[in-house]
């Protein structure tokens, strides 16, 4: 028996005599596990217990050999009453019959039932708390993107207007900033309600197509990023990818989201490799590839979850959204997207089946 434990043991023969029990069980009896053995175990009980005990429990263990969390009072030495809660199991038979019976005190057990419920009921509370505020943060994120789209329109079809007019050097350059600043917010527009579907439990939106402007939709994208980093070299090689069963618009958005990460972390004096084809095992693949600092193993394990940014580069420049929507846009045609990164280059590639 160890004396350590924070519950009496005893165990009893046939006549329900106790054979030994442990110093925990002593210590609340006012006596020593040795003066417990012996000891007719109905005697450690209280009076109105040791019916119960004799009426109820006994025949219940002789019928089904065990009994768990009875409520009864044991008394003391000095009289005085502890309340517990009984377990026993019976083994044996006949003379052999052993009774081994666990007491714990019921005090705490109640106290730890009490604490465990206050916990449960804290613990949904703030849950349901949690729950409420990120419903709450996601709607606004969607009301916000929604609100942002409209004067941002605005801003982008004047610049595109005034593009098409004889400007000098200087205010050419101003158009070409704007329309750069313009081209990154209505991304990050994309990004923050794409994200803010996602969690509210939309996922990703897919329309198919035969992707007969899929090739086109690559260059466009391509030569958008070229004329708002004219400083930027961006080599293209395009194959065989009209024929690709997808939404269009989606991996346009995917590929400017990669486009626009080689560009904040690649190296700005070698060229940006873009290519997209249809692979020989009928995968459409794109691949982004840039020249740059490796990204740590460490940091690519969670490179595709939300608000994650690189520490390769010095400004923490944009919210961390755009590689978790372009992985989202991969799943959510069937596809992958991976990144492999070594001392020389970094390069994510996306493959999606032909459907």
């Amino acid at each position: 028996m160890q004396s350590s434990a924070p519950c009496g043991v005893l165990k009893t023969d046939h006549l329900g005599t106790v054979l030994v029990a442990n110093e925990r069980l002593g210590e609340w009896l006012g006596l020593s596990a040795a003066d417990l053995c012996g000891t007719p175990l109905a005697k450690l009980f209280s009076k109105a217990s040791m019916i119960v005990f004799e009426t109820s429990i006994v025949p219940l263990l002789t019928l089904k050999g065990q009994i768990d969390g009875a409520s009864l009072d044991l008394v003391n030495s000095e009289g005085a009453k502890t309340p517990v809660l009984l377990s026993a199991g019976v083994s044996g038979s006949g003379e052999n019959t052993v009774t081994t019976f666990v007491f714990l005190l019921a005090d705490a057990r109640r106290a730890f039932e009490r604490d465990l419920a206050k916990a449960k009921v804290e613990a949904e509370t703030l849950l349901t708390s949690s729950q409420r505020e990120g419903e709450l943060r996601e709607q606004f994120i969607a009301i916000l993107g929604h609100d942002l789209r409209n004067p941002l329109a605005s801003i982008a079809s004047a610049m595109n207007i005034l593009s098409r007019e004889t400007l000098s050097e200087k205010n050419e350059r101003i158009v070409t900033l704007t329309r750069g600043s313009i081209q990154r917010m209505s991304l990050l527009i994309d990004n923050i309600l794409d994200f803010a579907r996602n969690r509210l439990g939309d996922g990703i939106n897919l329309t198919l197509s035969e992707g007969a402007t899929l090739e086109s939709e690559i260059e466009q994208v391509v030569a958008e990023l070229r004329s708002v980093h004219p400083d930027r070299d961006v080599l293209l090689d395009l194959r065989n990818a009209d024929d690709v069963k997808c939404d269009v618009p989606r991996l346009g958005q995917l590929l400017s989201n990669l486009l626009g990460n080689a560009i904040t972390y690649g190296d700005p004096k070698r060229p940006i490799h873009v290519v997209a084809r249809k692979s020989a095992d009928n995968y459409f693949e794109l691949s982004v590839k840039n020249y740059g600092p490796p990204i740590p193993p460490c940091a690519i394990e969670r490179l595709f979850d939300p608000f994650v940014r690189s520490n390769n580069h010095g400004d923490q420049i944009g919210l961390g959204l755009g590689l978790y929507i372009a992985s989202e846009i991969a799943k959510a045609h069937d596809g992958s997207l991976d990144v492999r990164s070594t001392e020389s280059h970094t390069i994510f590639s996306l493959r999606i089946p032909e459907r």
